[in-house]
């Protein structure tokens, strides 16, 4: 591979050559590393016979624009396969390869990522906690990890009003262990997973960014034997390009899926093998997030600020976050509760919102924004955990969704889980008796036992208890985690969805928003440029409505909720305009796919979640440059 894409391989190994040359490439290079990827002839395993293939068509995953016979598709074949390079998919790349290197055996172990480089599409506050990092590079320090603004003070406030702030005493904010920040680092974490990839090429992981992973890929025995590429070069019409190259199947052993919060292959894998029979329906908030460069006068790096209450109302969850990393960079942002219920409130509003208080505003004076993002993460803790393994493949990190809600924090346990996955698939394949588990057991009752688990214990009906308001909300998580810590004999449980949240219109007051002023706030489309957003113009929408729903835009979500779609997402991508092929003034459902930062809001809010998320070309969507 890399003599077939003009690298030396008398100075570096092939693998990790290839792949920095593609993490550096992938946005050019695409469409043909298809065809130079046809011309490798890898050795056939008798395990993975073509004929014996089989893909899955799911609704809206499936094929779009041909059948199965009509394109020859090649196949690359791995050990173990990892679906996104983030920090659980390159902790478990690199747990995989240590365990291989102590055992004296061979692994052949590929990431595989949809951004056009690592790190690309990842978005977090981010105070990063390292426990996770000290147990997988135990001198990472020594390595150069980019961790270089160690937390040096934290404090917590209630926002009653735009102008007032009142604080929550410290010592009291530092009884509670989830709370503490000592030890702790502001950092980018994408800066990191490219540090992280850097460290797993180094122990022969190969890394492919710009690919994106459409489907899976099933043997005759229904186990999951890989996955298959989304095709690129088919125009809008799901006509093929001059372009056109069919994705790949990349098969393999064990398949790790670490896609993040909300993955689309997740997704369908959950469903597909009915994962989610024994727990409560998972629940999320949409992050949204600026990165300022600020005044020398009021940066103070290592501080860390968390705010509640005001602009939110007394029964939507959420706050705000306001980091200072160095050399004079401010991450700031807010988090709201996708289980929030006036369909006329606007994440992205109420975050322009927050930074005209008068505290926030003051700091902000005189800098200047240089970054805009948006992701999902997960909030429904211990008890919408599903079942982590099935015939072939496991879930890990924000897939399975691990974030330690009132830690906000989810780097870390995303890294362990990652780890523990790389090595139980490593130690399956490669142990004492050769044995090949179809569905890796271990690894679940791995993370149960782990200090990943007894964290989201300890904290599991904090969000939960919100249910009932913030002040209700405040007060039993404080008792939770300052008394009880988890030892309460009940768990709080739900059967509804996100989506199932959302009231009519007709019962809620509309929230007008103040005009952005260019300075502090902004316009939706003037930040969305900061997002770095591309995608190829001339493709299918990645962004489809459901077969089964195509009623629904129109008939439950406009004429019910007022198309509340046109207010949560935070790139401006759904809008409902008149439609001018009909003469009695009704409108339609206008997607502008060419807008999405993939933070997978519209799959969860929509009303009766009717928009199916699936990927489009791989190396689309923002570029994150430090976020």
């Amino acid at each position: 591979a890399a003599a077939m894409l003009g690298l030396s391989t008398a100075t570096a190994s092939a693998p990790a050559a290839a792949s920095r040359f593609l993490r550096r490439r992938a946005p050019t290079v695409t469409a043909a590393l298809g065809a130079h990827f046809r011309q490798l002839r890898l050795p056939s395993s008798p395990r993975w016979p073509s004929a014996s293939l089989r893909s899955l068509a799911a609704p809206g995953l499936g094929r779009r624009h041909f059948s199965a016979e009509a394109v020859v598709r090649e196949s690359m074949e791995f050990d173990v396969l990892i679906i996104g390079g983030g920090p659980a998919g390159l902790s478990a790349a690199i747990r995989a390869k240590q365990v291989a290197n102590e055992l004296g055996k061979e692994l052949n172990v590929c990431v595989v990522e949809k951004g056009a480089e690592i790190g690309a599409h990842i978005l977090s506050g981010n105070v990063f906690e390292p426990r996770a990092l000290e147990e997988l590079l135990p001198n990472w320090r020594e390595l150069g990890a980019p961790l270089d603004t160690p937390v040096i003070s934290d404090s917590f406030y209630w926002l009653p009003n735009g102008k007032h702030a009142v604080s929550v005493p410290g010592p009291l904010l530092h009884i509670a262990p989830e709370l503490r920040q000592e030890g702790n680092y502001i950092i980018s974490l994408g800066t990191l997973c490219r540090w992280l990839a850097e460290q797993a090429e180094e122990l022969g992981v190969e890394i492919y960014p710009g690919f994106a992973a459409e489907s899976p890929v099933f043997g005759e025995d229904g186990a999951l034997v890989g996955v298959q590429l989304r095709d690129v070069g088919v125009d809008k019409k799901g006509k093929n390009k001059d372009t056109f190259e069919p994705g790949m199947q990349l098969l393999a052993k064990q398949t790790i899926l670490s896609e993040g919060c909300r993955g689309s292959l997740s997704e369908n894998l959950m469903k597909h093998f009915n994962l989610r029979e024994n727990c409560s329906p998972q629940h999320y908030g949409l992050g949204v997030k600026e990165v300022w460069e600020i005044a020398p006068e009021n940066h103070v790096a290592g501080t860390v600020t968390h705010t509640v209450g005001w602009p939110l109302n007394q029964t939507t969850y959420g706050g705000s976050f306001i980091y200072h990393m160095k050399p004079n960079l401010l991450h700031i942002g807010m988090v709201v509760g996708l289980d929030y219920t006036n369909p006329y409130l606007s994440p992205y509003q109420e975050f322009q919102k927050f930074k005209q208080h008068s505290r926030v505003k003051a700091l902000l004076e005189g800098g200047k924004c240089i970054s805009y993002g948006a992701r999902c993460l997960n909030e429904g803790g211990l008890q919408a955990i599903p079942k982590l393994t099935f015939p072939g493949g496991m879930l890990a990190g924000c897939s399975a969704g691990f974030l330690n809600v009132p830690k906000i924090k989810g780097s870390h346990t995303a890294m362990k889980t990652g780890s523990l996955a790389g090595a139980a698939a490593a130690e399956a394949l490669l142990g004492a008796a050769g044995s090949e588990s179809l569905e890796i057991v271990k690894y679940e009752a791995d993370v149960r036992s782990s200090w990943v688990w007894e964290e989201l214990e300890v904290v599991r009906n904090f969000k939960p208890a919100w249910g009932a308001g913030m002040v209700p909300g405040l007060a039993y998580g404080g008792a939770v985690m300052m008394a009880t810590r988890g030892k309460e004999p009940w768990t709080f449980r739900w059967s509804k969805k996100d989506s199932d949240y959302t009231k009519p219109a007709a019962s809620c007051q509309k929230i007008e928003y103040p005009k952005p002023d260019g300075i502090y706030s902004f316009d939706l489309l003037d930040n969305l440029a900061r997002t770095g957003v591309n995608h190829e113009h001339d493709q299918p929408s990645h962004l489809k409505v459901k077969e089964e729903s195509q009623s629904v835009p129109l008939e439950v979500s406009l004429k019910v909720y007022d198309g509340p779609e046109g207010r949560f997402c935070p790139a401006k991508v759904y809008e409902f305009v008149p439609d001018e092929s009909a003469d009695d003034g009704r409108m339609r459902l206008q997607i502008n796919a060419q807008n999405c930062i993939h933070c997978k809001c519209c799959s969860i809010k929509t009303p009766e979640e009717y928009i199916n998320w699936t990927v489009p070309e791989g190396g689309g969507g923002p570029q994150y440059p430090a976020m």
